[in-house]
C-alpha cells in the first residue's frame, strides 16, 4: 500500500539486526529506543491496549510476556503503572541478546533468552502477551510464525504494537534524533524501522492469516499501530 504520505513497505537493513554488533553499542542504541518509546508513543500505545485487556479480567495478579523485550522498558512501565492501581504483574521478557536481557533483569523483568519463532513456553500459560516494535524485523513468513507463537502461549490477550509507516514519521525520527543526541546507529535503524512498519490494515490482515482471529486494529499518536485480540485456536 502506498500513497502520498505512506510509502511502499520495504525491507531495508537495520544495523542492530546483526548478531555480531558490539554489546555496548546495542545497549546504547536500545536506550535511545526506550527514550523514543516514552516520548513518541510506543509505551502509550501498549498501555492503551492493556487498559482494554484488563477490563476483561478481575484478577489482581497477572503474568505478562514481552516478546522482543530489548532492555525491558515497556514491561517495566506496565508493572509500575498497574502496581499503583493495586494489580501485581509478573513480567517475563524474551530476547535473543543476553546483554540486553541483563539490562531488562535489572529493571525487574524475568529474562528468557529465546527465539520468538519458537518460544520455550507452554501453551496458554501466560495471561497477556505483548510484542512491541519487533514484528517488522521479520520477513512475512516468519512474522506469521511469530504471531502464531504469541497466540499459542497467551490466555487472555495478545497485543502487537508496531510503527505506522509514513514519510512524516521517517522524517520526524531523523530530525528529532539530532537534538535528542541519539547514536547514529539509532538514527539509521529508526528510519529503516519506520519504512518497515505497517498500516493498521496490513497488521490486521497478517494476524488473520496467522491465527484466524480478527483483531482490533487501531492507530495511536506517534505513528503507532496496534492489533489486539483474544487468543484462540491456531490456524491449521
Amino acid at each position: 500500500m502506498s500513497s502520498l504520505l505512506t510509502p511502499q513497505r520495504r525491507r531495508g537493513y537495520e544495523i542492530l539486526d546483526d548478531p555480531h554488533v558490539d554489546d555496548r553499542l546495542r545497549s546504547r542504541s536500545l536506550a535511545d529506543v526506550a527514550r523514543a518509546n516514552t516520548m513518541f508513543g510506543g509505551s502509550r500505545a501498549v498501555q492503551s491496549e492493556l487498559e482494554s485487556a484488563l477490563e476483561d479480567t478481575s484478577a489482581h495478579t497477572l503474568s505478562l510476556l514481552d516478546v522482543g523485550t530489548g532492555i525491558g522498558d515497556i514491561p517495566v512501565r506496565v508493572m509500575e503503572t498497574w502496581r499503583a492501581r493495586g494489580r501485581a504483574i509478573t513480567a517475563f521478557g524474551v530476547d535473543l541478546s543476553p546483554s540486553l536481557l541483563r539490562d531488562a533483569r535489572a529493571g525487574g523483568i524475568v529474562p528468557i533468552c529465546a527465539d520468538a519463532l519458537a518460544l520455550p513456553i507452554a501453551s496458554k500459560s501466560v495471561d497477556i502477551v505483548i510484542c512491541s516494535q519487533t514484528l517488522h524485523h521479520f520477513e512475512a513468513g516468519d512474522a506469521i510464525a511469530v504471531l502464531r507463537e504469541l497466540d499459542r502461549v497467551a490466555r487472555v490477550r495478545v497485543i502487537v504494537s508496531d510503527i505506522r509507516r509514513s514519510w512524516l514519521a521517517a522524517a520526524g525520527i531523523w530530525l528529532a534524533s539530532y537534538p535528542l543526541g541519539f547514536h547514529p546507529v539509532s538514527r539509521h535503524d529508526g528510519v529503516v524501522s519506520v519504512l518497515r512498519g505497517f498500516t493498521p490494515d496490513e497488521l490486521s490482515q497478517l494476524v488473520q492469516r496467522a491465527t484466524r482471529q480478527t483483531p482490533t486494529a487501531r492507530r495511536h499518536i506517534g505513528f503507532r499501530t496496534t492489533a489486539s485480540w483474544i487468543p484462540g485456536a491456531l490456524a491449521a
